[in-house]
């Protein structure tokens, strides 16, 4: 026979809170991840450009097409790009470290509060 198991208001707060922190968390590390990975994409971007001499003719997506440029102004662009997110990957993986130690506490209290109080040796 089972039985249905009521639990505390304030253990299923804390539970609602821990899968929120989760899901925050989860939200968190896929965000870093692309923004790393375009990162990656801007960053071979500009070492190709870097190869490449004044003269010789370079191209930018927008959208669906390819437009001519210059090289210069294009290396500014993924430069600022480059700039802003390194920028966004360390916010990121700030905010990723805060979350991680928020849901190892959350996670230790719900844990003893499931536990229940334990008595002291004697």
């Amino acid at each position: 026979m089972s039985q249905d198991v009521e639990l505390p208001p304030q253990i299923q707060e804390q539970l609602v809170r821990l899968q929120q922190l989760q899901q925050t968390f989860q939200s968190v590390v896929t965000q870093k991840q692309q923004l790393e990975l375009e990162l990656n994409e801007t960053d071979k971007a500009l070492t190709e450009l870097e190869k490449s001499t004044d003269d010789t003719p370079v191209y930018k997506s927008v959208g669906s097409i390819l437009v001519k440029s210059n090289r210069q102004v294009l290396m500014g662009e993924l430069k600022e790009r480059k700039e802003l997110l390194t920028t966004r990957v360390t916010v990121l993986g700030k905010q990723e470290d805060r979350t991680r130690e928020r849901l190892k506490e959350v996670q230790e209290k719900l844990q003893e509060r499931l536990q229940g109080p334990k008595t002291a040796p004697l």
